[in-house]
């Protein structure tokens, strides 16, 4: 467990919901829901001792008049809006009894009421002994709303409540909130899916009724099960893996303080708003909940967290292919093979990823049942019963709205989005695009920017080798494409070599992971994107004209002609400062030049209003040292972070040390917006002028750039995602 990380949870699993489309409660919806869970039960994980599942679980419709009922047994008196949260509490009394007190004071904030706890009926004997001994203290508390709240206003209340909660028991790891909500609730644990009613009885008692069931059997690819893990989670149950999980993490944590809502003025309270401890699927729950707790309606936050593969569709609407071009100014895809189930207690939904990885198949039958899951035949159903069957096909979204009972198809949802506003005039207005460089005359292209013993000090400084020269630049140059080689690889991992080696080299492992099931980024290329924007970030809740203020590049590899451009433009929406990489060994050592230099582009961001931060290490001179183009870029990056500015900034990184597809995959995962390979287009020129590399200057440094472009597909198709990041 030594290279475990608990950023690096997945899962793979067999998920699904069905639902009455008018909205007509039954108990016999919930059976259906559990037949067919433990149909599935072949998509989940079963210990050793037989008994002990990976997780399953039911997200319901809140059946009020089950909780009504009760309330009333227990002389309570509910009001007209009330909620019910479903806790995990800890086994140890004196934590527990902390944990009921920290809930019940971060509720009464909210001038909600406590009517009391309810100890959930269990029975824990039909658990193995790994989910006996793991089992937690399994309580309900239910809350009353004040009169005259609406359900919108009781929900964002108790997610504040919760999110302080949390904040608060933090150290408490057994502490858990599987549901705290008027509209939803969640029973869910590390039984067998055969077992979940004979364990939660309440699920087997008929006066537990719901027109809403998602359901979900997990199979973890790499962690040990835990009750918490187990899925549904507050709104969602998903099917896959969020391949970009660390950036989307990390890009929520560098967008936190964009959040704001009318809605919730003291949203930032709930900061942070993203788990780093949990699955990826929790964390896409995490921000699912976020969105609809800041207002926005349920068909754009699942479009804007799982969109459809936009860029390359030649057959898309152009006010369609509108509204996703201005949505992805605002946030980065969550990105890999996924199917998503969820549930407002209103509509109920499935979406599928980009590239259609994750199968979901629907019946509907005469009697407006309809049902939803990773496979067919889940529950038993007569075929002259079926009135509609089908699938999802990638990046395509299925819904039902339980109060109208209408059934929206991913056309309906679409059209419905796009008529929302003119985001085609928005764009068109505010969005610039670079001048290609085929258009431009690039007079430069050809001219000597440094003479033979230049290039000799820049080559031996920055770890540039013969072969290199030859067989990396040479062949990008000549052919379009990275050389063809074997797959094995005889040199040393770089902490072991005893050859110095570049900063670069000690990230071989983060792009060597592959997903499941790997995608071709030559046959899937029009499912795959580079194509980045420069600018600021705006709220993603508000959607008006002035926030479509950016520059669309198509790549993050800038040639000299895009930097000319960038740094050309308006310096009210797009002023460029730039800082040098070189330091003084006399003055500094390289943590000082470091601390130097972030603190440089952090006044300049916050001070002056810079939007684009240029990193050059082109300025050399003797006795001078530079600092690692990664270790600059990755500084630079957590700085803006902590002060709260990465979203009003973008880094440029202007650098002799890329000259491969790897070493440009790190600068932007690390965090750089874009890259500008200076010494590598330089190289190339000098190649091309002693006639090792044929043709003009100018489109050996085309096919260059086009090979860098195609090698990022191919990492990027090995990790399982399809767009670059912001």
């Amino acid at each position: 467990m030594s290279l475990y990380h608990h950023a690096d949870v997945r899962d793979n699993c067999g998920f699904g919901l069905i639902t009455q489309i008018q909205g007509h409660a039954s108990h016999d919806l919930i059976q259906r829901a559990i037949t067919g869970l433990a149909n599935m039960q072949h998509r989940g994980g079963i210990n050793a001792d037989g008994k002990t599942g990976d997780g399953c679980g039911l997200l319901l419709k809140l059946p009020e008049s089950f909780f009504r009922s009760y309330a009333e047994q227990q002389q309570w008196h509910l009001s007209k809006k009330f909620a019910v949260g479903m806790m995990f509490l800890s086994l140890d009394e004196e934590k527990a009894r902390r944990e009921r007190a920290v809930i019940e004071s971060e509720l009464a904030r909210e001038t909600l009421s406590i009517e009391g706890w309810r100890v959930v009926p269990t029975a824990p004997e039909v658990l193995g002994p790994l989910a006996r001994s793991t089992c937690p203290r399994i309580e309900q508390v239910i809350v009353s709303a004040p009169p005259g709240w609406r359900k919108k206003d009781l929900e964002r209340r108790l997610y504040m409540a919760r999110r302080r909660a949390e904040e608060k028991l933090s150290a408490h790891e057994d502490f858990y909130v599987c549901s705290l909500s008027c509209l939803v609730i969640v029973y869910k644990g590390l039984m067998l899916a055969a077992d979940l009613a004979n364990f939660f009885l309440d699920l087997a008692n008929s006066e537990l009724t719901t027109s809403i069931c998602v359901f979900h059997q997990r199979f973890s690819t790499n962690t040990q099960p835990r009750w918490p893990l187990a899925q549904p989670f507050r709104f969602l149950a998903h099917n896959g893996e969020i391949n970009a999980i660390r950036g989307n993490r990390q890009w929520a944590q560098a967008r936190q303080y964009k959040f704001h809502s009318p809605l919730l003025p003291d949203l930032q309270q709930a900061a942070p708003f993203i788990n780093d401890s949990g699955s990826d699927s929790s964390a896409l729950d995490n921000m699912l909940e976020l969105m609809l707790a800041g207002g926005m309606d349920l068909f754009r936050a699942l479009r804007l967290l799982i969109p459809p593969a936009w860029q390359g569709d030649p057959t898309m609407d152009e006010a369609l292919r509108a509204f996703y071009e201005f949505n992805s100014m605002h946030m980065e895809p969550w990105d890999g093979p996924a199917g998503i189930v969820m549930s407002n207690g209103r509509h109920v939904a499935c979406s599928l990823d980009r590239n259609g990885l994750r199968p979901a198949r629907y019946i509907r039958t005469k009697d407006d049942i309809l049902t939803v899951a990773s496979e067919v035949g889940i529950w038993d159903y007569a075929e002259a019963d079926v009135v509609e069957k089908g699938r999802l096909g990638p990046g395509q979204m299925l819904a039902v709205d339980t109060y109208t009972g209408k059934v929206w198809h991913s056309a309906e949802i679409d059209n419905e989005l796009q008529s929302r506003h003119p985001y085609r005039d928005w764009l068109n207005k505010h969005v610039r695009k670079l001048t290609p460089f085929a258009e431009l005359s690039g007079e430069k292209i050809g001219e000597r920017l440094f003479d033979d013993e230049q290039m000799t000090i820049f080559h031996k400084l920055f770890l540039y080798s013969h072969e290199e020269i030859q067989q990396v630049l040479g062949v990008l140059a000549n052919d379009g494409h990275e050389a063809t080689g074997s797959m094995g690889d005889d040199t040393p991992i770089a902490v072991l070599s005893r050859q110095p080696r570049q900063l670069y080299d000690y990230f071989r492992q983060q792009f060597a992971q592959v997903t499941n099931p790997p995608i071709d980024p030559i046959r899937e290329r029009h499912v795959m994107s580079l194509a980045t924007c420069i600018g600021r970030e705006q709220n993603v809740f508000n959607e008006t004209s002035g926030y479509a203020e950016r520059v669309v590049i198509e790549s993050p590899v800038l040639m000299y002609t895009d930097l000319q451009q960038l740094r050309e433009l308006p310096e009210e929406h797009y002023k460029a400062v730039k800082f040098s990489l070189c330091f003084e060994p006399e003055q500094d050592n390289l943590e000082q030049a470091l601390i130097r230099l972030c603190q440089a582009a952090v006044a300049a961001v916050r001070d002056e209003q810079a939007v684009v931060i240029i990193l050059s290490d082109r300025d050399i001179a003797k006795g001078h040292l530079v600092i690692p183009a990664p270790l600059a870029v990755g500084a630079v990056q957590q700085a803006l972070v902590r002060a709260q500015l990465r979203c009003d900034s973008n880094l440029i990184i202007e650098t002799a040390s890329v000259r491969d597809s790897h070493q440009m995959a790190v600068l932007i995962g690390l965090g750089a917006t874009a890259v500008y390979p200076f010494l590598a287009y330089e190289s190339i020129e000098q190649l091309v002028e002693r006639g090792d590399v044929e043709g003009p200057a100018r489109d050996a440094l085309v096919r260059y750039r086009a090979g860098i472009n195609k090698g990022l597909l191919k990492i990027m198709s090995k990790m399982g995602i399809a767009t670059a990041p912001l």
